[in-house]
């Protein structure tokens, strides 16, 4: 009997997509399982002692990772926009002046949200490319000798364009000033994924969302609130109802909202805070760490170029990657997509469709990430994209060597 051997290419690829979606944005990100399961049960009375203690118990999980001691933490039913301007109401009047860097997309929406509730907002423009500069903030917080400044605003982790700023730096450079500013800090995507520290910062409003790093469905925001901040708040603000920041006070001490709470993200998030502490969060935030490396060096071999410039400012949760000029970076994530069922994030404002974003942040083990990895390299045959191969093998030569 002849045995024959089919063809190299004999066998086609099937335009169904079979296996579980890899969900590569940096946020969502993949929900590991107890946090799904923990959220498969009934609500309770968000009025009784269950809840209660159950809400003592996250405001007391949520200081670990706020690495905080003093700050008042809020948990609002809303997007991480909602508690930018839970953080603008409560603190800032129509006519205030505040200082942005402008390093990414989110730093430009947190601007236009300041423009439109009234507040007099001075920009430092970037080519976002690298996180903001605490010595330009501090060269204008010195220059500014009427103390009209009233806010600094800062994006922790640029999700755009996967640049860090240096928030300790800025705080440095604010005492320096001797500005007496509060310093705002969106760490919507950094926090669970990078070391956060709000009372050894002097952070005054910490600003983030469940959606990423803390590996909870969207829908709840947090916030971190200073002495400082909250004084300002108790002393003027703008009118708000929900965004008050008054009874949070209490919550904190009972567990219970002034609201109705999201009950079934509560239980996640109870859950993925579990989760974070068990597996320790200097070990959370090295693997993450490790795998932003590694996404580094598969992209060197590829032959790409980072949209993060300073190899000081790259995000440990995400990584920004230029197409060559010419070359769609939606195409390529169109073709990733249906044929290997994998969604990347796609470039915003600016450098809209000149960039594609790898998340690997939150619950996300080394096959998956790997796996991710091998699905850019395959799209960017499958696109077209002028790259060379072997970026997956970089990473994985990397990761191999890192776990001996």
């Amino acid at each position: 009997m002849v045995v024959t051997r089919p063809l190299e290419g004999a066998f086609p690829m099937s335009s169904f997509v079979s296996g579980r979606h890899f969900l590569q944005t940096p946020g969502p990100t993949n929900l590991p399982d107890r946090v799904l399961r923990a959220m498969d049960r009934n609500a309770i009375n968000h009025r009784g002692p269950e809840f209660g203690a159950m809400g003592r118990e996250i405001i007391g999980k949520l200081r670990s990772v706020f690495q905080t001691e003093a700050a008042t933490i809020g948990i609002f039913p809303a997007s991480g926009t909602g508690a930018w301007e839970s953080a603008i109401a409560n603190t800032l009047v129509p006519g205030d002046r505040v200082l942005i860097s402008r390093t990414g997309q989110f730093s430009h929406l947190w601007e236009q949200m300041a423009t439109r509730l009234g507040l007099d907002v001075l920009s430092l423009e970037t080519d976002w490319r690298r996180g903001a500069d605490p010595v330009a903030i501090g060269e204008v917080l010195q220059q500014d000798r009427e103390r009209r400044i009233k806010a600094v605003f800062t994006v922790h982790s640029e999700t755009s364009t996967s640049c860090m700023t240096d928030v300790g730096a800025v705080r440095e450079a604010m005492n320096r000033a001797g500005h007496p500013a509060l310093l705002m800090v969106d760490a919507i995507s950094s926090l669970g994924c990078a070391e956060y520290r709000q009372d050894a910062w002097g952070v005054d409003v910490t600003i983030a969302g469940s959606q990423k790093g803390l590996m909870v469905p969207p829908g709840l925001s947090f916030t971190a609130i200073s002495d400082k901040a909250l004084a300002a708040s108790r002393a003027g603000g703008s009118r708000r109802s929900y965004w008050d920041w008054e009874p949070l006070v209490a919550s904190n001490k009972t567990g219970f909202f002034p609201y109705t709470p999201a009950i079934t993200l509560l239980y996640a998030l109870n859950e993925a805070l579990d989760m974070l502490a068990e597996e320790g969060l200097s070990t959370v935030f090295a693997r993450h760490k490790r795998y932003a490396q590694a996404t580094r060096l598969a992209v060197a071999a590829w032959g790409l170029e980072l949209q993060c410039l300073d190899p000081a400012a790259y995000a440990p949760g995400v990584t920004a990657i230029r197409t060559p000029e010419g070359h769609s970076a939606d195409g390529l994530r169109a073709v990733i997509l249906e044929k290997f069922n994998m969604s990347l994030g796609n470039g915003l404002g600016r450098i809209e469709d000149r960039v594609f974003r790898i998340g690997h942040m939150g619950d996300l083990g080394v096959l998956s990430f790997t796996g991710t990895l091998t699905g850019v390299e395959m799209g960017l045959r499958a696109a077209g994209i002028p790259h060379n191969e072997g970026g997956v093998q970089a990473a994985m030569n990397f990761l191999a060597s890192a776990a001996n």
